[in-house]
Formats: C-alpha cells, sequence, structure tokens
C-alpha cells in the first residue's frame, strides 16, 4: 500500500453542502487491554449514531440521507471484515462514492469520527512516517536475513546464506535450517575455528553482500533501512552498503520472528 499517495489525493479533497467526507480511526487491537470485550463494536456504534441523531434534530434532510448512504457502507466493511481485524481500521467516505478508502492497519489508532469537509489525515500521516516501507537487515556470521515490510507488516522475508566452500552468497529458498557450523552440534573447536574464520574473513564476505542489499533496497524502495546485529558484523554491514542506514541495532535477532523483530525497530 503506498500510503503517501493516498495521503496527497486525500489531502485534495474538499466537499461542500450537503456532501460531506468521513474520517473514521477505529481501534480493533485485540492485544490492547482496553478492547478485551470487543469494545470497538460499542464505539463504531456511537461513532456513526452520534451523527445520525445531530443531522436528525438539525432536520438536515439532504444530509441525513448523504450520511446514512455512508453509514452502511462503512458498517458493510467493518463488519465484513472482522475475521480479520488487524490493529485498526482507516476509512475516509463520501456519498457519492468520489471518495473511498478503507484499509486494515497492522498500527493502534485512536478512536476517531470526522464528517465534515474535508478528511482528517493527522493519524494517516503519523503513520506514514512512524511506519515506514523499510528493510531490516539481521545479519549474523555466515547468515544474513532481510525482513522487508510496510506500515509495520511483513512483506517479504529473503534469507542469504554464505556457501563457506565458495565464499558465494545464496539466497536460499524454503524455510531456513539452523546453522550447525556454530551451532550446539558442533564442538569447541570447530565453534573457535569457525569464530576466526568469521573475523578473519568478515569485511570481504560482507563487501560482496552489500551491492546485493543496495539493489534490493533501491528495486523495492525502502524508504529507510535498519541493520541489527552483533556490533562488529552490523556496523561492517552498514560501512560497505552505498545506501545510508537509518540505524544500527546491536541485538543478534536472526532467529527471532519476524514481528518481534517489527517491535524492535519501530516500537
Amino acid at each position: 500500500m503506498n500510503l503517501t499517495k493516498q495521503i496527497k489525493k486525500l489531502e485534495k479533497v474538499i466537499k461542500e453542502g450537503s456532501n460531506k467526507v468521513f474520517t473514521m480511526y477505529l481501534n480493533t487491537d485485540p492485544s490492547d487491554p482496553d478492547q478485551q470485550g470487543g469494545e470497538w463494536k460499542i464505539h463504531l456504534k456511537n461513532g456513526l449514531n452520534n451523527f445520525e441523531h445531530y443531522l436528525q434534530e438539525d432536520d438536515n434532510k439532504e444530509e441525513l440521507q448523504n450520511f446514512q448512504l455512508v453509514k452502511q457502507k462503512v458498517k458493510k466493511y467493518v463488519l465484513g471484515n472482522e475475521q480479520n481485524f488487524r490493529r485498526g481500521i482507516v476509512i475516509f467516505a463520501s456519498a457519492d462514492e468520489a471518495v473511498w478508502f478503507a484499509a486494515r492497519l497492522q498500527v493502534r489508532l485512536k478512536t476517531e469520527f470526522y464528517w465534515q469537509e474535508t478528511p482528517v489525515l493527522g493519524q494517516l500521516k503519523t503513520i506514514s512516517t512512524d511506519y515506514p516501507k523499510a528493510g531490516i537487515i539481521l545479519v549474523q556470521q555466515d547468515e544474513v536475513k532481510v525482513v522487508e515490510s510496510n506500515l509495520n507488516e511483513v512483506e517479504n522475508t529473503v534469507y542469504y546464506e554464505l556457501d563457506l566452500e565458495t565464499d558465494d552468497w545464496r539466497q536460499k529458498l524454503g524455510p531456513r535450517k539452523a546453522n550447525n557450523t556454530s551451532g550446539l552440534g558442533s564442538t569447541n573447536a570447530q565453534k573457535d575455528n569457525f569464530k576466526n574464520r568469521v573475523e578473519a574473513n568478515k569485511h570481504r564476505w560482507y563487501k560482496s553482500i552489500a551491492p546485493k542489499l543496495d539493489k534490493r533496497a533501491k528495486d523495492n524502495q525502502w524508504e529507510e533501512i535498519y541493520v541489527v546485529g552483533e556490533a562488529d558484523a552490523s556496523h561492517e554491514i552498514e560501512s560497505q552498503m552505498n545506501k545510508p542506514v537509518n540505524k544500527v541495532i546491536h541485538k543478534n535477532m536472526l532467529d527471532h520472528e519476524e514481528s518481534k523483530v517489527l517491535d524492535e525497530v519501530f516500537g
């Protein structure tokens, strides 16, 4: 999802008269303590009904009809996606259907409702800034894992493993297997030898994979780059890349779940 493009499009929207724009930010995060009882249903009902009651009291029949059309469409979208909720829902809508943007996001939102001449874009802009399209490079000795994310959601994960016989980095297909070269199944001597080999060759090894990472960053339009790993390895990767790295995090997280990695980077 290109949120920047959507924001620019919505910034141009100005409605007049009875055909206004509805804005909704709805917190549906199941991990939120305030959402344990499905409180989003109450917030949705109250938020929609409040505008309807106000327009009824104002005796603005045309605007009321427009809002009711939007209300039906909003309820249909929300209830139709109830089994596939993430942390929040964003909707912008108008009765004439000139405006319709709806998205389920892996970002917690503050529940808000608006019915006015222009869309209210504050939270959407904050989300776009705080959760950009990013490449997260996790490095651990002879392995590199790339997690590509957008709006706090994993889009793709790619593994590279160094062939110790040829010193070539190869992209791995399928699930990653544990590396036994330095793992629990190795003897202390094997571990020490491997550690020494990494130390002696890390500059050359990481220099050879840096162009692959730079190309991936360019092709997939990463807006930000993060490198996660032990200090020596992560800074070596950073120094070898042409693309600027936004932040280096000194943690070995290559074997962690992608969601934990995103929490570490964007939390």
